[in-house]
């Protein structure tokens, strides 16, 4: 076997961590009982002409565990807010005392506990697909390879064998990940 593999295992490793990082991203924004200044990520403000983060026109903070706090910068903004607040399809409802939003987060009921698990499991399963897409790229090149005489029957299946044990190691990932974000949304 070559000491060169013909595959980049680095980059194959990064597009998998990529798919994580997203997953991560995503359930981040899932709401728990418990505050979090992720929660507010998917929310973007029509400010100076365009859609913004929040998080670029405000800063957002968790002062207690139930409550999240958001220090609007510019005092213009603050109706731009509060509407992007409320009208967001997390069912927040903001407490405006002039430049400062009060938002308390209210108790998960059980049915919603266990709609946000159903919700969790799709992004996992999206981000399974994307890894089990990286893997079939990596196959089809390897195949291609192989194919061409570049490397052996032999080489190519133990390729094959690093990048299935690499997909296994990614799919146990998001598995944990998921089992832990379960955990804190059915926490009561």
């Amino acid at each position: 076997m070559d000491d060169e593999a013909p595959i980049d295992f680095d980059d194959v490793t990064r597009r998998m961590d990529r798919a994580i990082a997203a997953l991560s991203s995503d359930l981040g924004g899932l709401r728990t009982g418990r505050a979090s200044a992720s929660l507010l990520d998917p929310i973007h403000v029509e400010a100076y002409g365009s859609r913004m983060p929040l998080n670029q026109v405000a800063t957002v903070s968790v002062p207690e565990a139930r409550m999240i706090s958001v220090q609007v910068w510019d005092g213009s903004m603050s109706r731009a807010v509060e509407k992007a607040i409320r009208e967001s399809e997390l069912g927040l409802n903001p407490v405006v005392e002039g430049n400062l939003f009060r938002i308390p987060i209210p108790e998960l009921n059980e049915e919603r506990r266990q709609e946000m698990v159903k919700v969790a499991h799709k992004y996992a399963e999206r981000t399974k697909v994307s890894v089990r897409h990286v893997r079939r790229d990596v196959m089809d090149q390897l195949k291609k390879i192989e194919k061409s005489g570049d490397i052996s029957q032999d080489d190519a299946r133990v390729f094959s064998d690093q990048v299935q044990k690499m997909t296994d190691e990614a799919i146990k990932n998001i598995d944990e990940t998921l089992s832990g974000k379960e955990a804190e949304i059915m926490q009561v």
